[in-house]
């Protein structure tokens, strides 16, 4: 049985300005760095050290040469914050990309782009 989601997989064109995004703007941490040697290098990222799913950056390219079938589209992310508004105002001071917030049936949610124009959202959750 699947117990959680362990690690997403995102394929970007440039490791090392993915992870300033991801670093600087977002406020993740490295968690991890491997290089196998050979060209293959991919970086963890998460909101925190404890944080239960990360994030591995790859090489798009590198992974389309060695896996041609592989989607290497982004995928829809939906983050959650606590606070939306400090959030959405810190990724625009640091002239991120972002979306209307916007009243959905769940929650508020705006989204944001990388540098790359990937998309990916962010709904306020409250933990009560």
């Amino acid at each position: 049985m699947i117990s959680k989601v362990g690690q997403i997989m995102l394929y970007v064109n440039n490791q090392d300005e993915a992870v300033s995004f991801w670093t600087e703007k977002v406020g993740f941490l490295v968690i991890s760095e491997e290089d196998n040697g050979q060209g293959m290098r991919w970086i963890e990222i998460a909101p925190a050290r404890d944080a239960e799913t990360s994030i591995i950056l790859h090489n798009k390219e590198l992974v389309a040469k060695m896996e041609p079938e592989l989607n290497l589209g982004t995928p829809s992310l939906m983050f959650f914050t606590e606070n939306l508004e400090l959030l959405y105002s810190n990724l625009s001071n640091k002239n991120v990309t972002v979306g209307e917030i916007v009243n959905m049936p769940s929650g508020r949610v705006f989204n944001f782009a990388d540098t790359e124009d990937n998309y990916f959202a962010v709904m306020e959750k409250v933990n009560n």
